[in-house]
Formats: C-alpha cells, sequence, structure tokens
C-alpha cells in the first residue's frame, strides 16, 4: 500500500512547459480487483499521487499537464470510480481528480517512458474502510495547492499601511470553473470583472485593492479568507455570477452572511458555489480549532451589522447606474467566505449565467462597468 507518492525528476532538459495527454492512452476502469488508472503524456513530468476520505477520492497532480480538449465522462469504464474531473490547480500544474465508489487504497502507481512519450500508471487496490482512512491524507508539504499570485513582503508591508484595503474575491477558478453557460464561464467572467474593479478603485486616493488570484487557478476557501487578514483588509468583496436550470431569474444580488441558514434559495446557492474545494480535491479532514472558532463568533457581531449596512448601500448605488436587480436583491446565507473573515464583507451575485440577457450584459465591459461603479462608489463612502 503506498500512502503517497510524490516524484520529481530533475534534468536540465526538463523545463516547465505543456505536458500533453493523450486520450487515446488515458482511461480509468475496472481491472480484477482493482481500479487501475492510466494517463498518456507526450514525455516524462514530475506527478503526485494521494488519496483523500470523506468523500473518498484518488488526487493526481501533473506538472504542465494539459487535458484540454479531452471529456472526462469518455475516459471512465466500469463501477469502482464515480466521477473524474480534471483542471488546472496552480501555475504550471494540473489535477485530475477520481471520485471512488468503494474504499481503494494505492498499491501501485508509476511513470514509464515509451515510444509514445511515458505512461503514468497508477493501481489501487481494495481496502477496509479503516485501513483506507488511516492511508488517506495530502502529502507532508502544507500550502503547496495554496496560490494567491502576491508576494507575502508585500502583504506584510499592505497590512502596516495606512490605505484603505479592499480585498476582491473572483469566485471559482482552476479546477473549479463554477458555472458554465452558452460558453461563459463564471471563472472566468469574475476574474475579468476582479481586474476591472481593482483597477477603478486603485485610481482612487487613499484606496488599495488586491485579489486573492490573479490566473485561472484554484485557491481555496480557506486560503481567501487567510489572505484577506493577511493583508489586513478593511473590506472583502467576494465577485460571483449564478446559475439555475431553468433561465427566468435574473438580475444582481448582494449577500451579506446569516445568523442562520437562510432561505432555501440561498442554501442553494451556498450549494452551488461551495463544492469547489470538494471537487478540486482538497483535503476536507482538518478541523477547527474552538478557540478560533469563539474568536471568530466575537469578530462577526462587529463586523457583522457594518457589512449588512455596506450591502444595503450597495444595492442603492446599483440602482443609481442602472444595473437591473434581482426581485430580492439583498439576501443573506450563510457563505463559508463571508462566515471566516473578520472584517465587512458581501458577496455579489453579478447576474445569471443561466440567463441569456444577464449573460450578454456580464459579456460587456460596459455591462460589468456599471457594476464595478457602484462598487467603487460604495467603497469610497465606506473609507471616508
Amino acid at each position: 500500500m503506498i500512502r503517497w507518492l510524490v516524484v520529481f525528476f530533475f534534468a536540465a532538459n526538463l523545463a516547465v512547459a505543456q505536458v500533453a495527454v493523450d486520450p487515446a492512452r488515458t482511461k480509468v476502469g475496472d481491472g480484477w480487483w482493482t481500479l487501475e488508472v492510466a494517463v498518456g503524456l507526450d514525455r516524462i513530468t514530475p506527478y503526485r499521487v494521494f488519496t483523500l476520505d470523506d468523500p473518498r477520492r484518488l488526487v493526481v497532480d501533473i506538472e504542465g499537464a494539459s487535458f484540454a480538449g479531452i471529456d472526462p465522462a469518455a475516459l471512465l469504464s466500469g463501477d469502482r470510480a464515480t466521477e473524474v474531473r480534471f483542471g488546472p490547480l496552480r501555475p504550471g500544474w494540473s489535477r485530475m481528480v477520481v471520485d471512488l465508489a468503494e474504499p481503494l487504497v494505492v498499491a501501485e502507481a508509476g511513470l514509464v517512458a515509451g515510444d509514445n512519450g511515458a505512461d503514468l500508471t497508477i493501481v489501487l487496490e481494495r481496502a477496509s474502510p479503516e485501513v483506507f482512512a488511516a492511508s488517506a491524507g495530502t502529502p507532508p508539504d502544507p500550502g503547496w495547492d495554496i496560490v494567491t499570485g502576491f508576494d507575502p513582503k508585500v502583504a506584510a508591508e499592505l497590512a502596516q499601511s495606512q490605505e484603505f484595503v479592499v480585498v476582491i474575491d473572483p469566485g471559482h477558478g482552476g479546477i473549479d470553473p463554477g458555472a458554465n453557460r452558452g460558453g461563459v464561464k463564471e471563472a472566468d467572467l469574475m476574474l475579468i470583472m476582479a481586474a476591472e474593479l481593482a483597477v477603478m478603485l486603485n485610481a482612487e486616493p487613499g484606496l488599495r485593492a488586491v485579489m486573492t488570484r490573479d490566473a485561472d487557478v484554484f485557491v481555496p476557501l480557506t486560503a481567501r479568507m487567510s489572505f484577506a487578514r493577511q493583508v489586513g483588509a478593511d473590506f472583502f468583496i467576494s465577485l460571483h455570477a449564478d446559475a439555475l436550470d431553468e433561465d427566468e431569474a435574473r438580475g444582481a444580488s448582494v449577500y451579506t452572511l446569516a445568523a442562520d441558514g437562510g432561505t432555501r434559495a440561498a442554501q442553494r446557492s451556498v450549494e452551488r458555489h461551495e463544492r469547489g474545494d470538494l471537487l478540486a480535491g482538497v483535503d476536507l479532514s482538518a478541523t477547527e480549532d474552538r478557540v478560533a472558532a469563539a474568536l471568530m463568533d466575537l469578530a462577526r457581531a462587529e463586523t457583522g451589522p457594518e457589512g449588512r449596512r455596506i450591502a444595503d448601500a450597495l444595492v442603492a448605488s446599483l440602482k443609481t447606474q442602472g444595473v437591473l436587480l434581482n426581485a430580492r436583491p439583498r439576501r443573506e446565507a450563510q457563505f463559508s467566505v463571508l462566515a471566516a473573515v473578520d472584517v465587512p464583507s458581501v458577496l455579489v451575485e453579478a447576474g445569471f449565467l443561466s440567463n441569456a440577457q444577464d449573460r450578454a450584459v456580464l459579456a460587456t465591459p460596459e455591462g460589468r462597468a456599471r457594476i464595478s461603479r457602484a462598487i467603487r462608489d460604495t467603497v469610497v463612502l465606506l473609507a471616508r
């Protein structure tokens, strides 16, 4: 049994570059009492393999791998795996996540060069739930998959500055694309909007806007929260675009943290936006420190009312800018990204990607600019 495997190859000619994945040599299927995972690559590259529990998943990280154009469903056969997904994890690395239908531990893993490039082969064998749980967990390199794209030294300086610091959090990213409708991906759209908003805010004297991610990379929820504290944020705003099965819902809305679960519609929104850590193969086994949780409760007692006041002002500013608002533009829900940020914070649903009209507006610079101007005007008043 292999608990986790990290393999790095050191060679002068192995620069970080895109590594093509061959769909014809890539599969996830049942063997004889085993699950066999094969990834065909055009050359040898560093990789790492491990399993996670609750729910049971196999995680495969490959440096430089590009899964572009590959249908994950087409790779899957048999009953021992239920879903396969992949996408960018951090700059230069991609991640494949395989959901396991039963306890399976890594028995073999290896990358072998061949005539067509290199073949990564992973064999998992059956195990008891207890053995699986004991073997599961990320390799001992905390923070490896946490990316914010912001220099820690600059963050420390910013925390000591006299500027009013706004942390802009573009939702989703990397292996977690968020909603995807009509060829528009939520993660990409929110990154564009966040960058445009940052430019607008940084043009205002005394304001400094920074982003939790500045590329199409995956950033865990906990890292987004930690980043806000690291830079000494005065205000935190998370940007999203919702999507429903039907297309009738339209308009922007502003969320603050709910004391309870909020409405059922709010709970569904939370469920849609917060599956990212699970889908991306984040280890969810860490338990929250009770003392830290109690201190956060005290902090939120101070920042919660301020966040609600800001949200009300933002809704008014969105109306002034002519932004189409949802029938219920002020909402409350238990978003984790709001619950663990001990500064005034809001989450903005810029519209519904499931609605063609909203999608068309958000796809235009002017449509996004109206929302950005409303946020800017609200922040300027807040910073006075």
